[in-house]
């Protein structure tokens, strides 16, 4: 029929890159045609992205809780789909992931795009946010508060609910965490309450949080996060440093660019069993918050992301040319 086409891709780039590269990668002989590991060694998709392990790849990282391969084969399927745009518009910016953009000329950044700001009104939350945090971090020093939110779909056997909770104890900082109802599998009320008792004067919990507005506050020096794309953009348009604890899909391919190629984070390291204790918990958030080389690449992201949106910035020129290009 001749109707032009595009498509909206709110995920890493990087990630829509490993997505695209799927029939190469079969024909290179690192995975099989149902996405399953053929090689044990690393691969690069290009230079300047990320090496790794077949089975790091995001599909490969849910197969515990797909061992059908459903995820796969969804993505080989959208994937299908995607060739049908004459444009794929990614929520990034271009000095972020680059490479991935210089790998499929096609996808064009024209973020980051925050939504629950528009119009002065918030939006797009699951579920009731908890304003009172926001009074609570005023009350706050600058740049000595954590904010520990693991998104919407995180959880946490009760034995690492508990040991997060210590862990936040025990690192002497200001902390406020967005505990879902269902952010652990089952929790002892007892032991709850005596904890929420004990770090009345440290730490506020909420339900829900204005996330942007929190990390945006003077006090935020640290987010400590499941490190989902929403919550990176967010992040590094605040010039926030993260700790990092992702659990599923992207999250690992995300951690991996804040910690090893922006350099504006580390990771908890979990044993062999999955287990993160508190003493680490604590020694991790101590390094961050003593690596002022961290905090100022952090401000650096701040400000080339900032400057991306703004009239002129290469996201802004490239949502320009979309739109002008739409109405031809």
């Amino acid at each position: 029929m001749g109707i032009r086409s595009a498509a909206f891709w709110p995920m890493s780039t990087t990630l829509v890159a490993f997505f695209l590269s799927i029939p190469n990668m079969i024909q290179d002989g690192i995975i099989g045609a149902d996405g399953m590991p053929e090689r044990s060694d690393t691969f690069q998709l290009s230079p300047g992205i990320p090496s790794m392990n077949a089975s790091q790849l995001p599909w490969n990282c849910a197969r515990d809780l797909d061992p059908e391969g459903v995820l796969f084969k969804l993505i080989v399927s959208n994937n299908r789909a995607m060739k049908l745009a004459e444009t794929i518009i990614c929520n990034s910016f271009y000095d972020l992931e680059s490479p991935s953009f210089t790998l499929f000329p096609n996808l064009v950044p024209v973020g980051p795009l925050l939504t629950s700001q528009q119009f002065g009104k918030a939006v797009g939350y699951f579920r009731q946010v908890d304003t009172t945090c926001m009074s609570w971090l005023d009350e706050q020093p600058a740049n000595s508060v954590i904010y520990a939110a693991f998104g919407s779909v995180a959880v946490f056997n009760q034995h690492q609910f508990k040991e997060l909770a210590l862990g936040l104890e025990l690192s002497g900082h200001p902390f406020l965490w967005v505990v879902r109802h269902d952010l652990t599998d089952g929790i002892d009320d007892v032991w709850f309450d005596r904890f929420r008792d004990r770090v009345k004067g440290q730490g506020m919990l909420v339900g829900w949080s204005p996330q942007q507005q929190v990390l945006a506050h003077p006090s935020i020096a640290c987010f400590f996060s499941h490190c989902g794309w929403n919550s990176i953009l967010e992040g590094v348009k605040n010039g926030v440093p993260f700790l990092c604890w992702p659990s599923f899909i992207d999250q690992f391919l995300n951690r991996t660019y804040i910690c090893d190629v922006w350099k504006t984070g580390l990771s908890v390291d979990p044993d062999d069993k999955g287990f993160v204790p508190r003493e680490q918990i604590k020694e991790k958030v101590d390094q961050i918050f003593g690596d002022e080389e961290m905090k100022a690449r952090a401000l650096m992201w701040k400000d080339i992301a900032n400057r991306c949106t703004k009239e002129g910035g290469s996201s802004y020129k490239n949502f320009k040319s979309f739109v002008d290009a739409m109405k031809e």
